[in-house]
């Protein structure tokens, strides 16, 4: 099975169909158009077996023709960012106001597709389940833990994704061991006083200040009660307080994010912030309570499975397209969530090139683009994992 050759001439048909994705956006759990346009061409493909998943997911299976019991699910996520795209002179700029895919999500679905149409066509040369997510509303965290519930993953020896990488030259796939992404929690603060006039600040209890405080203390909790060694990112975005100018606040709300790599961090972070809030509200006269979302784990690469993605790439692209070693980052993704339930691996495509400013940008940037020469790397091994997976060639 030649799938990088393959994978090569199909780069057209990639380019296309990247394109028409990043034309017509569709934001978390609006995802309607794209997923009907993915179920089109897995029509086209021939892979008939597919239904939507809450709405606007698309959940995809066949299988090959030899025998065998082996599953593995190939995953993409599909929203777009609530972005106002820029590149206005791109023949491909998004067309829809306020939305844009500035995070790759248009050649994650395209290479999911790519990577399914050379399995289709190589389906007599293996045994087994091929699944196919086409993930709704991971900017939000909500897409994966749908999935999961729907028992779409039971019974998959594999889970497997991919990202595109603008830190990472196209040609180049990263495959690293152990964290790659941290959690992500986002938080409410809300901080109730009491009103009275400026003038008279001892009558009322100062919600604002209140507020204040917590903002500076919460760094402690970074720089004071975790290891300068074990990274912890606690940032407040939103402080919304007071009516007036001449007013001690009565309320005040703060919201925020903590970004941790470890489980253990995390649960730490979360519960020292949530009584750093309620001593501090209560040792100036206010309460304070904390509502917490949680939109991703921390995604950890298992040594034992990069082994079996950094084979492929290497085998696939050669020795100097891998790169083991790319650096931490504290965004999230909720593919992790399918890594605590099944053993699997994402990896980050190289999709940037000097010679084009724009693929150099970083992911949610209004003028992000990338070198669609990534889009047969993409393909190419999302077919060659699952097909050495599905003969036991591996694993």
């Amino acid at each position: 099975m030649g799938f990088w050759e393959e994978a090569q001439a199909l780069s057209p048909y990639l380019t296309a169909l990247r394109r028409e994705f990043h034309i017509h956006p569709c934001v978390s759990r609006d995802e309607f158009w794209t997923a009907q346009r993915i179920e089109e061409e897995l029509d086209a493909i021939g892979i008939t077996g597919h239904r939507r998943v809450d709405g606007s997911g698309v959940y995809a299976v066949f299988r090959g023709e030899q025998d065998g019991e082996r599953v593995i699910t190939l995953r993409a996520d599909i929203d777009a960012l609530h972005i106002q795209e820029v590149n206005t002179a791109l023949p491909y700029c998004s067309r829809q106001p306020g939305a844009m895919h500035a995070c790759g999500h248009d050649a994650h679905i395209t290479a999911l597709l790519g990577g399914a149409r050379l399995l289709y066509a190589h389906r007599a040369d293996f045994g087994g389940e091929v699944r196919l997510f086409f993930q709704h509303a991971e900017e939000i965290g909500y897409g994966g833990r749908v999935f999961v519930k729907e028992g779409l993953l039971d019974g998959s020896g594999r889970v497997f994704g991919l990202h595109m990488a603008p830190d990472l030259r196209v040609g180049t796939v990263g495959v690293k061991p152990g964290p790659n992404n941290a959690s992500v929690d986002h938080f409410t603060i809300s901080v109730q006083g009491k009103a009275a006039h400026v003038s008279t600040p001892h009558l009322g209890v100062d919600a604002l200040y209140i507020a204040s405080q917590i903002v500076v203390a919460l760094q402690a909790l970074i720089t004071r009660r975790t290891s300068p060694v074990d990274p912890l990112l606690i940032g407040v975005g939103k402080l919304h307080a007071g009516t007036a100018y001449n007013i001690v606040a009565e309320s005040a709300q703060l919201e925020g994010t903590i970004r941790a790599f470890s489980p253990e961090t995390r649960a730490q972070a979360r519960d020292q912030l949530d009584a750093l809030c309620k001593e501090t509200a209560r040792l100036y006269g206010g309460t304070a309570e904390v509502a917490w979302e949680d939109f991703a784990s921390p995604l950890i690469n298992p040594p034992d499975i990069c082994r079996e993605v950094s084979g492929v790439v290497t085998a696939l692209f050669g020795e100097d397209a891998l790169v083991t070693d790319r650096a931490l980052s504290l965004g999230g993704d909720d593919f992790a969530e399918y890594q605590a339930r099944v053993p699997g691996v994402y990896a980050y495509i190289g999709s940037s090139n000097p010679g084009k400013p724009d693929t150099m940008r970083a992911l949610h940037n209004d003028r992000f683009d990338l070198d669609e020469d990534c889009l047969p790397v993409a393909a190419a091994l999302h077919a060659q994992y699952a097909a050495d997976y599905l003969t036991g060639k591996i694993g």
